[in-house]
C-alpha cells in the first residue's frame, strides 16, 4: 500500500512540474534582450529584418559563447556595437536596401504580449535593439543573454518566437 501510494505521489509531481514547464518560460531578471524592428510590414522590409536578425543572433551568439557573468556580456556587446553597425550596413548594401537603421544598446521598451498562454509584461528591459527605418514593421526578440535564443526557436509568424525548454523536452520524452 505505502507502494501504491509512493508511485502515485511522485506521479502527481511530476505531472505538476510538467504542466508548470509547459505553462511559462520565465526570462531571468537578469536577462539582456534583443529585438529587431523593421520599417514596415512589407514582404521587403521583413525579408531585410530576418536578414538582420540571423546575422545580430549568430554574431552576438559567438561572441557570448561561454559568457556566463552579466557585467562580462554587457561589456562583450557595447564593445561589438561598431562591427554590428558593419554588419548591418552590409547587409543593406547587398540588398540594396536604402534605410536607415539605429543600435541602440540599453534599457528599450517592449510592449505587452501574450504568446502560447505566456505573458510577457510592457517595459523598459535591458537589451540590444535594432530599429529599422520608422521602425513600425512586426518584429523579432528573443533573450540574447543568457542564450535563450541559442535553443531551437521556431517561427510560425515573423514576430513570434517559440522558446523551447530542456527539462519540458525531457518530460515530453517520459511523459
Amino acid at each position: 500500500m505505502k507502494k501504491i501510494l509512493f508511485i502515485l505521489i511522485l506521479i502527481i509531481i511530476s505531472i505538476f512540474v510538467y504542466v508548470n514547464v509547459n505553462a511559462q518560460v520565465l526570462i531571468p531578471d537578469s536577462a539582456i534582450r534583443v529585438r529587431v524592428i523593421p520599417n514596415s510590414n512589407s514582404v521587403f522590409d521583413q525579408n531585410i529584418k530576418d536578414k538582420v536578425k540571423t546575422y545580430v543572433n549568430n554574431y552576438m551568439n559567438t561572441k557570448l559563447n561561454g559568457v556566463t557573468k552579466i557585467d562580462d556580456a554587457r561589456n562583450i556587446i557595447d564593445n561589438n556595437i561598431e562591427q554590428l553597425n558593419e554588419g548591418i550596413n552590409d547587409i543593406f548594401k547587398d540588398n540594396d536596401y536604402n534605410m536607415n537603421f539605429t543600435i541602440k544598446f540599453g534599457d528599450n521598451y517592449f510592449p505587452y504580449k501574450v504568446y502560447k498562454g505566456v505573458v510577457y509584461n510592457e517595459g523598459n528591459y535591458e537589451s540590444l535593439v535594432v530599429y529599422i527605418g520608422e521602425a513600425k514593421g512586426d518584429n523579432w526578440w528573443c533573450v540574447l543573454f543568457p542564450p535563450l535564443c541559442l535553443l531551437e526557436a521556431d517561427e510560425s509568424d515573423n514576430d513570434e518566437v517559440e522558446y523551447r525548454s530542456f527539462v519540458k523536452d525531457v518530460l515530453d520524452k517520459i511523459f
